[in-house]
């Protein structure tokens, strides 16, 4: 079986992995802490052992999402929820936890820090080596540059004394031997500098493809062995208590288990990359409900998700290039001098590259880090914007029930709340479109306009073609609170079309396709029926209408979520 390499895929992520590593350790020392407050609260019984699983659930609100990811992290949230179950425990599970764990898992700490020292100190102590590499082919080259330079000086010195007919014999053969002198060094040079760029090329092939690797390897195996003892020490933990507990033995069933499941090395499955994780965490848990086996081929394993968490998804550098500063060319300083500007432009591997302090498209961060940065914001946007629907159906529904019923509460007592909330939605489906317009950008394709209405459960649709009417909503964007108003509005809106329809009517700036059936029951609007299509002459202006045509003849506002934008040929899109 054939595991994914961190050498291979996490080459630039040294300071990454150095991280990671020590979260694991420190993950291990969290975990001991764990194991000895179970102890210490084991005496109390059930109402402390629960308080400990509460203590150490992750907060909803600040839930650590990187650490859900790895097989072990989540293998310990089902002990702690398999906690709660727990009553009547013994002072006999403390003492043997002491034994078999604490114990154990402090002296595998200490020799894991050990063991990450080690590895680490090899590894800066071979960029440290290429670093010095780098330098000292720079410096060659420098000085390969600044003896070209000289020898072309001495060389045009030489020259304009042998042609000066004033100058002494002797003065132009000491100009001759001073060109040859420079010549000659320069010659030695260019070899110089020619065999360090040759060494360095060859150390940087050994670094990045036998040396780098191996060590990385080494990380890889070390931190491996870790998942793995956690995995030991999570069975051990369901072991003790199943000793001396057999009352709760379904319990600990489920949490040997949940240790069992941990995948240091294991293949990962053939779900899509962007279903892994949640598609994981749900089969785990619908594992841990019915007690049903083979969650060990449903879950990515923690050295994939290593590589999905930190690779950049840059490649490797290639061989530098040697640039000639021969004596052939008669390059006057400043083409010296350009050659050097550009030459200092290129970056080397090792040098630091800045990404910026953080936008807000997050186009500093690496593309694949981006990618998975933009879909989780669009998922905590839809989750925001379907909050602020379900609250705003509910507020409409109780004004509803105010109007029919004044006894009961005063209408006007929600619109304040109400208008902020459709405020709210709106920011929020502005947000998500934004962000949706970065993803698109990132993966390259471009977003097909086709929100469905909210009966559909779509994150960003309405509620259904009546709540526009309920809102009393115009199509030019205005928000009426009274009916007699808003008709008043309307009417002087038709006369406005009527003065003006001896005038050359709006050009079709697209076609649509009708998604939804629609009735329009106020004046302005038009009812379309699904898979009609239409021209739209002008487009929504962000109040959630959309101005279309039928034939050349009707015209009429119909809501945007209804209807599909084909682009035409000038390009425009809705």
């Amino acid at each position: 079986m054939e595991t994914m390499s961190w050498g291979a895929e996490l080459w630039d992520q040294f300071d990454s992995l150095e991280k990671h590593t020590q979260w694991g350790i420190e993950f291990l020392d969290r975990y001991t802490k764990f194991i000895k407050e179970r102890c210490e609260i084991e005496v109390n019984y059930a109402k402390q052992i629960r308080n400990l699983s509460k203590k150490y659930q992750p907060k909803k609100s600040l839930r650590e999402e990187e650490e859900s990811k790895y097989t072990s992290c989540r293998a310990f949230l089902a002990t702690l929820n398999e906690l709660t179950d727990y009553a009547g425990q013994h002072e006999v599970i403390a003492e043997n936890l002491t034994a078999k764990i604490v114990s154990e898992l402090g002296r595998y700490i200490q020799d894991l820090k050990a063991e990450r020292k080690s590895h680490f100190h090899d590894g800066r102590k071979a960029q440290q080596h290429m670093e010095n590499a780098w330098k000292q082919l720079e410096s060659s080259k420098r000085r390969f540059e600044r003896d070209c330079r000289e020898a072309d000086r001495a060389r045009q010195h030489f020259e304009k004394m042998d042609a000066d007919i004033n100058v002494t014999k002797a003065d132009v053969e000491k100009a001759r031997l001073q060109a040859q002198m420079r010549a000659q060094i320069a010659e030695d040079s260019k070899s110089e500098y020619s065999s360090c760029l040759e060494n360095f090329n060859q150390e940087q092939n050994q670094h990045y493809h036998t040396l780098l690797p191996l060590i990385f390897q080494r990380i890889q195996e070390m931190e491996e062995r870790r998942v793995e003892q956690v995995g030991v020490c999570m069975k051990t933990f369901a072991e003790v208590e199943r000793q001396v507990l057999p009352i709760v033995g379904t319990c600990l069933d489920e949490m040997s288990r949940a240790a069992e499941s941990i995948q240091p090395k294991a293949l990962l499955n053939s779900l899509p990359e962007e279903r892994r994780t949640h598609s994981h965490i749900r089969i785990l848990h619908q594992h841990l409900a019915s007690g049903s086996g083979g969650v060990k081929t449903s879950q990515t394993q923690d050295s994939q998700q290593v590589v999905e968490c930190y690779k950049s998804g840059f490649e490797p550098p290639g061989d530098v290039e040697f640039e000639d500063y021969g004596l052939k060319r008669t390059a006057s300083d400043s083409n010296l001098s350009h050659t050097r500007s550009r030459s200092k432009s290129k970056l080397w591997p090792f040098i630091k590259r800045n990404r910026g302090s953080g936008s807000e498209d997050l186009s500093h961060l690496p593309p694949e880090q981006r990618r998975k940065r933009l879909q989780a914001k669009i998922q905590d946007i839809g989750r925001h914007l379907q909050k602020e629907l379900d609250e705003k159906e509910a507020l409409t529904k109780m004004k509803d029930v105010y109007q029919k019923s004044p006894q009961m509460g005063d209408p006007s007592s929600v619109e304040p709340r109400l208008a902020e909330i459709c405020e709210n939605i709106d920011r929020l489906r502005l947000e998500a479109q934004k962000f949706e317009g970065w993803l698109a950008e990132e993966e390259g394709r471009l977003p097909v306009k086709s929100d469905p209405p909210r009966k559909q459960s779509g994150p960003y649709g309405t509620k259904n073609s009546s709540s526009c009417g309920q809102d009393r909503e115009s199509p030019d964007g205005s928000y009426t609170e009274d009916q007699n108003l808003e008709m008043q509005q309307r009417s002087q809106s038709n006369e406005m079309a009527d003065k003006f329809e001896d005038e050359e009517p709006l050009p079709a700036i697209s076609t649509c396709k009708v998604l939804y059936p629609f009735e329009g029951q106020t004046e302005g609007t038009m009812s379309v029926s699904e898979g009609e299509l239409l021209h739209m002459i002008e487009e929504d202006k962000g109040d959630g209408w959309t101005r279309v045509r039928r034939n050349d003849e009707e015209e009429g506002y119909v809501p945007t979520s209804y209807i599909q934008v084909f682009l035409d040929n000038s390009g425009q899109d809705s």
